[in-house]
Formats: structure tokens, C-alpha cells, sequence
């Protein structure tokens, strides 16, 4: 039998699926299509290419989901980790990077390994000497692939629109207006508590940005897109716009947390906040402004947020297809296809939102695989940790019949056992908002804390 691993995808998920089968012995043919077939949203050849945001969300392990995974990815020696953290831009609370560098880097280093051989050719097919196959083709599968991914699954395919936010020049940012600064002066990773710019507005202008949003024009839908749903997640800005006047101000552009250090004794209605998006602090991209907006309508309403009149868009937003499976009916344990077990699946198709989300997916396909080539069983990850409840929601745990793309959550880990009431530092109960805040606190910490646990026995053995 071959043992080969043949891998289809040269994004986050198929890159990690391919250095994880290959640091473990394992001979793999990593399949990128691009450049010779190009995608509506990549702009580069680039390995790991990020085309939505730069930002890898929370990276705080002790309070929040995102960050119990980023723990876990470290813990496993994941690739994308290892190039997300040396490629760190400032972010606050989160971990954003330089999206050149950080690409880079993967190409480098999935090029550079011994046992990887990169084959830039578009997958149309499955042939039949292939034993041993991870397809990790992402949002963009391209069409002859979803065609054949569809037989295969002898399903429709399901699919969202995820949308792309614009990037700015942060030298045509007018600082007299905006100030530096992260939500209630978070560090972060890397983080000074200044990584943001954010650009305030008052009710009027609020008001008149908003009008100007909804009466928009947006781009065109293709004839694919007419029937397709958004993912909550992502929504496009002017989509939240239509869904109450209030939506965006407790969304995107809350202004809880910040002080205008212009006038600190006003508060903003609402806050427009761009993130830092490449390691020489020349380019932000506008945080949660994912758009379907036609260019010359974001130019123009975009220009309407204080401190924004004149600026210089590098990339504008745009909005592409994302494919998914139902892989609550399809996929088993270790994601392998009920009915073609030598293929597996990975990343973003199999039913996970988010970077970190897609790349966990891809470092346990790559290891199930390496371990079924070399004849031994890894162990699923307990579903008390990060890694397990997410293998576990898109596998068994999910209704198939609702099925659609989720982040990592504590929702998806089995439920704790009574929590005792939180006391001040007096060793008093404490009461009202100062209760529920210390109340929610003490149950994340339980849940990271168990799932450190857990993760670390598991992964002794694994």
C-alpha cells in the first residue's frame, strides 16, 4: 500500500496537516493550485495566505476559548503557531501578524522540510493510487472540486458568504481626531495598550454614516451567491446596518472601554477601530468592516468617519463563497469520509470558523493520518479540551439537520459541576453585577483549567 500522503489545500489547515504527517515521518505531496489557478481572494502564491483578517483573536488562555486553543496549538508544536507568534504585529488583547511575513515564513519553512514535496496543480480528481488523502481546500474550493467533493459525499454542498474587510494607509489616518489606544488599555501579546487607532463619532455623525451605509450600493451577486447564507460571524457591515440602529454601536463600533485622549471628558457615541494589519505599522485594516459594498460606494461612506476624510485604501473589502460539509453525517472520529475512509477532511470545510479553528482541524487530520500510514491508533483528544470539543461538535455532538460553521466555545466542552459563590477579597459574598462578573471569571478559569489538565495527560500519550 502507499505511503504517501497526498494533501489538497495549501492554506492554514493543509499547511499544518502537512508539517504535523511530516515531523512525524511521514512522506507528503502538499497539492496548491495557485498560482496556476488563481481565486476571487488570494493575491499572492503564498502558502498560509490570510485573506480576511490578520488577527488570530484572543490570545488570553486563562479567560477565553480562542486562547485555550492557542495554548493547545503551542503545546503541539503547531507550525502556524510557531509563525504567527514570530510574526506578531501589536493587537491588544489578541494576537495579530504581519500577513506578508507570516505567509512567508510558512512557505519557507513547508518548502525547506525534507519529507514535503509541493505540487502546484490543480486537484480535479481523486486518483486511485492515492491510499491516503487530506483535502483542505478551504473557503475557495474551486468548482471542478466542489463537483467532485459533492459526489463523493453524495450531498449538496452547503455554503456562506465570508467577507473581506478594506486596509488603510495609516499615514492618511488624521490623528488630530484619532488616538491610539486598546480596548480599557488591554497589553496583549507584543501589546503596548496603544495598538489601535480609533476614530470616534458623535450621535450625528453616527446617524449620518449610517443612513449613508444602508443606501449604498452593494456589488452585484454572481449567480451562485443568490440562494447562499452568511455566517453570523462575519456578517458584511451593511447587513448589521439593516438589522437595527443600534447594531453596529453595540458591535463593531462600541465605544465601551475607550477614552478620546483628544477629549476625555466626552464620550463617543460610537468607535471605528483599525488594527494594525503588517509589522512596519503602515497598513490597518478597519476591525469588523467586512463589506459587499461596490468600491466606489466604501470610498465614499468610509470617508464619512471622522478622521478618515482623506483616507488611502490598499485593499478594499470584498466578499467570496465559503464551502462547508455537513460533517456531522459524513465525517467519523477522525475525520475521515464515512464512505472513503482513506479521505479525510480539514480545515474550514469540515464546519469550523477561524483560523485557529482550521488549523486545529488540520494538525489532527495530519496526525490521524501519519498514524493509520505507520499502523498505530492516536487516541481522540478528551472532549474537556479545546482540541476535543471542536473535533467532537463537527463529528458527533452536532445536529446535522442545523449544522452550520462555529468557533471554538466553552459551549462545546461538557458542562462544570457546581461552582462555589464568589466572595470579595473581604471573604464576603459578593452581589449584583460585581457577582456575575466574578461568577463568569471563576467558570471560564474552570474550564481552561480543566482543559490544561486534561490536554496535558492526553498529549503525554498521544
Amino acid at each position: 500500500m502507499e505511503k504517501v500522503l497526498h494533501i489538497i489545500g495549501g492554506g492554514l489547515a493543509g499547511s499544518e496537516a502537512a508539517w504535523q504527517a511530516a515531523e512525524a515521518g511521514v512522506q507528503v505531496v502538499l497539492h496548491e493550485m495557485r498560482p496556476v489557478r488563481k481565486t476571487d481572494a488570494h493575491v499572492t502564491d503564498g502558502l498560509a495566505e490570510l485573506v480576511c483578517s490578520n488577527s488570530f483573536r484572543s490570545d488570553d488562555a486563562e479567560t477565553n476559548a480562542v486562547g485555550l486553543l492557542h495554548a493547545e496549538l503551542r503545546d503541539s508544536d503547531s507550525l502556524i503557531m510557531q509563525c504567527a507568534d514570530a510574526h506578531q504585529v501589536p493587537a491588544g488583547g489578541a494576537l495579530a501578524v504581519d500577513r506578508e511575513g507570516f505567509s512567508q515564513s510558512v512557505t519557507a519553512k513547508i518548502e525547506a522540510h525534507p519529507n514535503i514535496t509541493i505540487a502546484r496543480a490543480e486537484v480535479t480528481e481523486i486518483p486511485t493510487d492515492w491510499q491516503h488523502v487530506i483535502i483542505a481546500t478551504g473557503p475557495l474550493t474551486s468548482p471542478a472540486l466542489s463537483e467532485l467533493i459533492g459526489k463523493m459525499t453524495g450531498s449538496d454542498k452547503l455554503a456562506f458568504f465570508d467577507a473581506i474587510a478594506p486596509i488603510i494607509y495609516r499615514d492618511s489616518v488624521d490623528m488630530d481626531i484619532c488616538w491610539h489606544q486598546s480596548r480599557y488599555d488591554k497589553l496583549g501579546p507584543g501589546g503596548t495598550g496603544k495598538d489601535y487607532i480609533n476614530c470616534p463619532m458623535d450621535e450625528a455623525q453616527y446617524n449620518a454614516f449610517l443612513d449613508a451605509l444602508i443606501e449604498s450600493d452593494t456589488a452585484d451577486f454572481k449567480e451562485w451567491e443568490e440562494d447562499t447564507p452568511y455566517f453570523n460571524g462575519c456578517l458584511p457591515i451593511e447587513v448589521m446596518a439593516t438589522r437595527g440602529r443600534d447594531t453596529l454601536r453595540h458591535g463593531p463600533m462600541k465605544p465601551r472601554g475607550l477614552t478620546n485622549a483628544h477629549n476625555p471628558d466626552v464620550k463617543a457615541h460610537a468607535v471605528v477601530q483599525l488594527r494594525q494589519d503588517n509589522a512596519l505599522g503602515t497598513l490597518f485594516n478597519m476591525v469588523g468592516f467586512q463589506t459587499k459594498l461596490k468600491y466606489g460606494a466604501q470610498t465614499d461612506v468610509f470617508r464619512l468617519i471622522p478622521g478618515l476624510e482623506d483616507a488611502r485604501f490598499a485593499r478594499l473589502g470584498g466578499l467570496h463563497r465559503n464551502t462547508f460539509l455537513n460533517s456531522p453525517s459524513l465525517l467519523d472520529g477522525e475525520l475521515r469520509l464515512k464512505n472513503a475512509p482513506h479521505i479525510r477532511f480539514a480545515g474550514q470545510i469540515t464546519g469550523v470558523e477561524g483560523y485557529v479553528e482550521s488549523t486545529t482541524i488540520g494538525l489532527m487530520a495530519g496526525r490521524f493520518a501519519a498514524a493509520q500510514i505507520q499502523g498505530h491508533e492516536m487516541a481522540q483528544p478528551p472532549v474537556t479540551t479545546a482540541f476535543g470539543a471542536l473535533l467532537a461538535h463537527i463529528t458527533v455532538n452536532a445536529d446535522a439537520q442545523t449544522f452550520q460553521p462555529m468557533n471554538v466555545n466553552f459551549g462545546l466542552m461538557p458542562e462544570l459541576g457546581e461552582m462555589p459563590a464568589p466572595v470579595g477579597e473581604d471573604g464576603k459574598r459578593l452581589r449584583g453585577k460585581s457577582r456575575m462578573q466574578a461568577k463568569k471569571q471563576a467558570r471560564q478559569r474552570a474550564f481552561t483549567s480543566r482543559a490544561r489538565a486534561d490536554f496535558s495527560s492526553w498529549h503525554q500519550v498521544s
